[in-house]
Formats: C-alpha cells, sequence, structure tokens
C-alpha cells in the first residue's frame, strides 16, 4: 500500500509542484510549528521529515543543525525540494507511507507536516506501527492534521487528533501535546489545523 501514490493524491502534487512551492515557501517554518518546536531535541539529533513536499520544513531542520533525512514520493516535489534548498545538508529520497521501504532508523525525530489526513482507515495503523518503529527511545513524531471538508478531487480524510493518538497508543506512542494551531496561514477560510506529538515510551504490545 502506497497512498500517496494514488490517483487525485501524488497527480494533483506533480501537476501543482511549482504553485504549490511559492506557496509552502512563503510560510515560515517557525510560523507553522511554532506550537511544537519546544519539544525537539538538541541538534545534530536525527529527523527524519516524511512526505517533505519543497522541503521547507527539512531545510529550516537542517539549518538549526539537525542532521536531516527528507523522504517525499512526488518527483516533481522532490526536485523542486533540492533545487531550492541545495546544499543544506538534506539527504532527499524517494518514499511513501505506509511502507516507508528502505527507510533505516533510529531517528529522534520524525515529522509528518499535511501528509497524515492522505491515508485511508486501514493504512492509518499499519503507518504508524512503521513511524514508530523508526523512532529511537524517547524519539518524538510529530504530526500535523489538515481539518475540515476535503476537496474535491483529492484523496483526503477529516482526522480527528484523539484518532491518531489512539493509534499512537497502540504503537507504544504516548501523547506529549494536541494542539488546536486554528486558522489557515495561507488564508483558506475553510480549513484549520490540529498539530499531535506523540513519544516513544516503550515497546508495543505483541498481538493475542
Amino acid at each position: 500500500m502506497e497512498p500517496t501514490s494514488g490517483a487525485g493524491v501524488q497527480a494533483y502534487y506533480a501537476e501543482s509542484a511549482e504553485r504549490l512551492a511559492r506557496a509552502y515557501e512563503s510560510v515560515p517554518f517557525e510560523s507553522v510549528h511554532g506550537a511544537l518546536l519546544d519539544l525537539l531535541p538538541e541538534p545534530p539529533a536525527r529527523v527524519l521529515d516524511v512526505g517533505s513536499g519543497t522541503g521547507r520544513d527539512a531545510a529550516a531542520l537542517a539549518g538549526r543543525g539537525f542532521t536531516v533525512d527528507a523522504v517525499e514520493p512526488v518527483t516533481e516535489l522532490r526536485l523542486v525540494a533540492e533545487r531550492l534548498h541545495q546544499g543544506t545538508g538534506v539527504t532527499w529520497r524517494a518514499g511513501a507511507l505506509p511502507a516507508l521501504q528502505g527507510v533505516q532508523g533510529p531517528y529522534d525525530v520524525v515529522l509528518l507536516s499535511a501528509v497524515w489526513m492522505h491515508l485511508r482507515r486501514e493504512e492509518r495503523p499499519v503507518a504508524m506501527r512503521r513511524l514508530a518503529g523508526l523512532l529511537a527511545p524517547r524519539g518524538i513524531l510529530l504530526i500535523t492534521l489538515r481539518r475540515g471538508e476535503p476537496p474535491e478531487g483529492r484523496r483526503m480524510f477529516d482526522i480527528p487528533p484523539e484518532e491518531v493518538a489512539d493509534h499512537g497508543a497502540e504503537a507504544g506512542l504516548v501523547p506529549v501535546r494536541l494542539v488546536d494551531e486554528g486558522a489557515d496561514l495561507l488564508g483558506r477560510d475553510a480549513v484549520r489545523w490540529n498539530s499531535v506529538a506523540l513519544r516513544k515510551e516503550r515497546a508495543p504490545c505483541p498481538p493475542l
């Protein structure tokens, strides 16, 4: 299962890569993730940016001294990221949830910014287990969730943060912070955002 490669998801981002880059790069990393920045460990901790898009977050984290791997399934977005943020030290690669094939932890931080809402219901627990397995002990998983009615023509789901926390608990992660970020920074009236921070405190329970 590679959800971000599906029609209506990858195709949209591939066709809109340059336009999306202008929009995404116009909003500073600190404005998007300000409510979570105090949870970051000290650099040069290892960070994985899943669904890294045009590279804004990955480049900002590298600029703060972190060791950053960025995974993006859409070739067009990945090429834009490599062009806009060349020389930042980020390692760019292809990959998609829930499998994230070839990605090897452990990571001190795993970031998913505006990615989780593309996963189907049956994919979410699988993806969470995979992400939990990539975290180092005491590692932290940061997820931002787009809320509101999904746009037509794209596979997207309005996922509450409580569901994310429940999947995290099943994978051995404990909630650290659930944040109502409020209004969309790009000015879209029908869109609001939540953030979820989960920490790896224990190994997941084996299946019965």
